[in-house]
């Protein structure tokens, strides 16, 4: 039985992110500078936020975030929390990310009504006020003069789909 070669994604291990595309090994994995960017031009999440995180993906496309160091490869089932996925045609930030995060953000944040927040967490698509770009954006509800996140919606057409998981949706 042959080995896989270490340049290639694995589905049951985790690999850091590269610090550069530059660095790249693995074809179509992304790099921490990337997705630095990503955070700060499309939600400007500042990217000293990550300082002290690592990224790594397991399998293809889904990335991880964690705190501190760890050494890769590394086989575990879980590390940290999952953030992004790329490796499709528009980078999707997870609802535990943005639950977590979210409130660092200062762009693509539509902020919800009561209703409509009862019906962004019902997991329903609406018809909302936006004036940005189409994509995902971190969908919010004012709480005490705060913009708290509650997950992640994907916006076109002039409505909002919710991607709340199903196993979460209230």
């Amino acid at each position: 039985m042959s080995e896989s070669s270490d340049a290639e994604n694995r589905s049951n291990r985790f690999d850091r992110l590269p610090a550069t595309p530059a660095e790249r090994e693995v074809p179509g994995r992304v790099a921490r500078s990337e997705v630095l960017d990503y955070w700060a031009d499309r939600y400007g999440i500042p990217s000293e936020t990550f300082d002290q995180k690592t990224f790594w993906e397991k399998g293809a496309g889904k990335i991880w975030v964690v705190d501190g160091d760890h050494p890769s490869p590394i086989a575990v089932e879980g590390l940290g929390m999952t953030c992004l996925r790329t490796r499709q045609e528009f980078w999707k930030p997870t609802t535990d990310f943005v639950q977590r995060f979210g409130e660092l953000a200062t762009d693509c944040v539509v902020v919800l009504s009561d209703d409509e927040a009862a019906r962004f967490m019902s997991g329903d698509e609406q018809a909302v006020a936006w004036d940005g770009d189409w994509g995902y954006l971190i969908a919010a509800r004012e709480t005490a003069g705060d913009a708290v996140p509650l997950g992640v919606g994907l916006y076109t057409y002039g409505t909002l789909d919710s991607m709340v998981p199903k196993g979460r949706r209230r």
